[in-house]
């Protein structure tokens, strides 16, 4: 009988319990009465914090914006913001794996971040190496040093032009990157002969500028391309698939060709090839089995196919050369150099492109220049008169993604006027 009292007693504690839970919910809930809205929480207010082009919190800090000066060192710089001795001593020697601090160049610009506060301590510095490549030193904590790049976006742009005396020229006329010009020239340099570019040549791209917030800091990738060179078309679209990577024109053929159009990227043409010509130096006629490619002493020079060097040498009339045997067929000649590229000797493996040496005026020459012969189953033959097989064209299993790609750019640049508002519709 007195457990099952206790039992009974168990049983009624836990429904009072229940009840008392019940009620407390009830209390502490809104109560909605017919017709009646009820007003909504309030919902907690989210702050978005904003970030510069370093990654920093800007808005909490007082910031300096400078550009070394003269004879400025970082050491100048730090003390400027009130770092001692004994601490500008302990950045340089952190700096030293990431960045040379000897390396700073007037002009280029920094920036140093401060406490906002009656203190104005230096929590961070930056310094930019390049427009895209900066130095951050983060004193936080402790010292500490690490190199990073500001975030790119790019933008498509389009351009085209007629050209009335260069390449460069028309694109600094028409207020565009000179260096759209080494891009295209890069592109085209087994197609294009641009020593020989003539008043009415004409061109379209379609390409990426690309921009540090507002800033243009260079061009990215050129997808396509039109040239007009001598009366003949060229066209290439870019295209980049597992280990293929190049340009190709409409039926997928490689714009790359066994060998470049020239041994500089930019220069003039003074003399070409010739059974008689009047040597500058000598006076006399004599034939010259050669190109001579005039540029500034130092311009490299680069071997306009793959080979092996066979000769480097000096002699009283070459001056300073090398040799190249490309196979059994070809070899080319380089001549006048003011000095060799590091590395270059007899049985080094060059490849296309590479740099061997250097725009000089060794030996018999009025001026820098580079004297370019080329052999042709042991006979010198004027090279601009050659024509050069393709490198491998684009395999067909890549032909269908191909095409797609051709047909979008195709479709762009087709829409590209010039400057006498001439439309050229491009074959496919």
């Amino acid at each position: 009988m007195i457990q099952t009292i206790k039992k009974f007693k168990w049983w009624i504690a836990s429904a009072v319990f229940v009840l008392l839970a019940i009620l407390m919910l009830l209390v502490s809930s809104p109560i909605n009465v017919p017709g009646e809205e009820t007003e909504p929480l309030p919902k907690e207010e989210v702050v978005e914090i904003a970030y510069d082009v370093y990654g920093v919190d800007f808005e909490n800090y007082i910031i300096y914006d400078e550009v070394v000066g003269r004879r400025q060192t970082l050491g100048h710089i730090f003390s400027q913001h009130g770092l001692s001795g004994q601490m500008i001593d302990n950045v340089v020697r952190e700096m030293r794996d990431v960045f040379d601090p000897r390396r700073i160049r007037v002009g280029n610009s920094y920036r140093a971040y401060l406490n906002n506060d009656s203190l104005e301590t230096l929590r961070y510095f930056f310094y930019d190496i390049s427009p895209l490549e900066y130095v951050k030193i983060d004193f936080t904590d402790s010292v500490y040093v690490s190199r990073g790049e500001k975030e790119v976006s790019a933008l498509q742009q389009e351009a085209s032009g007629i050209i009335h005396s260069s390449l460069w020229e028309t694109l600094t006329s028409n207020d565009l990157s000179p260096e759209l010009a080494i891009k295209m020239s890069e592109i085209l340099a087994w197609e294009v002969d641009f020593y020989r570019i003539q008043k009415g040549d004409r061109f379209k791209v379609v390409y990426d500028e690309e921009f540090v917030d507002d800033e243009s800091v260079g061009i990215g990738e050129v997808h396509a391309i039109y040239f007009s060179h001598h009366g003949r078309e060229i066209t290439g679209f870019h295209f980049e698939k597992d280990t293929v990577n190049g340009f190709f024109d409409p039926d997928g053929e490689n714009l790359r060709k066994v060998f470049l159009a020239a041994p500089l990227k930019f220069g003039r043409i003074t003399s070409g090839y010739s059974t008689s010509r009047l040597h500058p130096v000598l006076g006399t006629r004599r034939p010259h089995y050669g190109t001579d490619y005039a540029a500034p002493t130092g311009t490299p020079i680069y071997a306009v196919g793959d080979g092996v060097i066979t000769e480097r040498s000096y002699t009283s009339g070459n001056g300073n050369y090398i040799r190249i045997r490309h196979n059994s067929v070809y070899e080319t000649q380089y001549l006048h150099m003011s000095r060799f590229a590091k590395g270059i000797r007899p049985g080094v493996r060059v490849e296309q492109g590479d740099v061997i040496g250097y725009v000089g005026q060794t030996g018999l020459a009025t001026g820098p220049h580079v004297c370019f012969r080329f052999w042709k189953n042991g006979q010198q033959v004027d090279h601009r008169k050659e024509e050069f097989p393709s490198a491998d064209p684009l395999h067909e299993d890549y032909h269908q993604e191909f095409f797609v790609i051709r047909d979008k750019w195709l479709e762009v640049l087709n829409a590209i006027g010039f400057e006498d508002d001439e439309q050229l519709e491009l074959p496919v």
